[in-house]
């Protein structure tokens, strides 16, 4: 049985999806600013979306049309952030102490980790 959705105009289905897209963002907004959460809205919105989608509330097709335009166009969105983080190159050379130090420390525990982990696989008798 064809679904109703598929009987209307592209354009009508990439609306439509946004609109449900828009929906579930706003809602984890919603949610987020009501419970006090300290997650972004967004990503609640998106887990809300995986499970109405999971179970089936939500069906694929009806945002299908919208999310493959969204990622049509997904390196353009960065371009914002993008614009942002270039107008801060300044302060990089004013942290540029900090900033060696948080790599270095960041290096630094990254080994100790990794040297620790082969320890432990090797006591165990795990690949050597």
């Amino acid at each position: 049985m064809p679904s109703q959705t598929a009987a209307l105009p592209p354009p009508v289905r990439v609306v439509l999806g946004l609109g449900i897209l828009v929906g579930f963002t706003a809602l984890g907004e919603m949610l987020v600013r009501l419970l006090h959460w300290p997650f972004p809205g967004s990503v609640v919105g998106m887990a809300l979306l995986w499970a109405a989608l999971s179970l089936r509330w939500v069906r694929l097709h009806w945002i299908e049309p919208a999310a493959d335009g969204l990622l049509g166009i997904l390196g353009l969105l960065f371009v914002p952030a993008t614009v942002g983080a270039v107008q801060f190159l300044g302060a990089g050379a004013e942290w540029g102490l900090w900033l060696l130090v948080l790599l270095a420390g960041l290096l630094l525990g990254a080994g100790v980790a990794g040297l620790l982990a082969a320890r432990l696989v090797r006591e165990e008798g795990g690949p050597r």
